[in-house]
């Protein structure tokens, strides 16, 4: 574990760590000198929850995470005025959104539950962007896709299933939490697929892409599971 920066070491006062410490939180230091927390309290919680379909809140093997944390990935441009959205493939209309194009679209804000492999939960964050079920209504997807490949900045990739893609909380989101999506997060775009874990939701996205065959992306071709569900812990093929 890394050592916190000064700045954060002075800014966990006496009172805020003993508060931490009897809610049953775990501090912990992720990189760069910047804290993320464990929620003993958030994880025993949610575990007492369901979803609407019944299924428990927390899938197994996760604990809730306070704030959102940045998991890696090469960046693309941070510029808005190099952005660009390309929806391609098994579509009658292949669009190419720029950045007023994006923001002219219908526009969603949800609170969403995401799941990162690596076992840390982030639960009812709100994200605001577009359904990816407008987009596809709008590019005029072919009854012959079957699935979505999300695309990313340096060629990653992720491949979701049509009808999980086509989900309604399934957002191509812009801001998470009332700000613009931060650098660390994929910004200025990435995907939220809150239904699989986290790595099925690319950062500094470029394009989505309809496909009649499956395409195993980055991640599902060095071993990580090709279908990705938190609740049946589908974390490995």
């Amino acid at each position: 574990m890394s050592k916190p920066s000064p700045e954060v070491q002075a800014s966990l006062t006496r009172r805020n760590f003993i508060a931490r410490a009897a809610s049953g939180t775990v501090i912990t230091a992720m990189g760069g000198g910047l804290l993320y927390t464990l929620s003993d309290r958030l994880t025993r919680e949610a575990k007492a929850m369901t979803t609407v379909d019944g299924r428990p809140r927390l899938p197994p093997g996760q604990r809730a995470l306070e704030a959102l944390r940045p998991m890696g990935g090469t960046p693309g441009s941070p510029s808005i005025s190099d952005f660009r959205l390309k929806i391609h493939g098994e579509v009658d209309k292949p669009l190419e959104l720029d950045w007023a194009g994006l923001l002219a679209q219908p526009q969603a804000e949800l609170e969403l539950d995401v799941h990162c492999v690596t076992g840390w939960s982030l639960l009812g964050a709100s994200w605001k962007g577009v359904r990816l079920a407008d987009l596809a209504r709008a590019a005029g997807v072919k009854p012959s896709a079957r699935h979505v490949i999300f695309e990313a900045a340096a060629g990653y990739t992720a491949n979701v299933r049509l009808a999980e893609a086509l989900a309604p909380d399934v957002l191509i989101a812009h801001r998470h939490d009332g700000k613009p999506l931060a650098r660390p997060h994929g910004a200025p775009v990435r995907a939220v697929v809150p239904s699989l874990y986290f790595w099925k939701s690319p950062k500094y996205l470029s394009g989505i892409k309809f496909v009649a065959r499956d395409e195993p992306g980055y991640w599902e071709t060095r071993g990580y599971h090709n279908h990705a569900d938190p609740w049946l812990e589908e974390r490995y093929g």
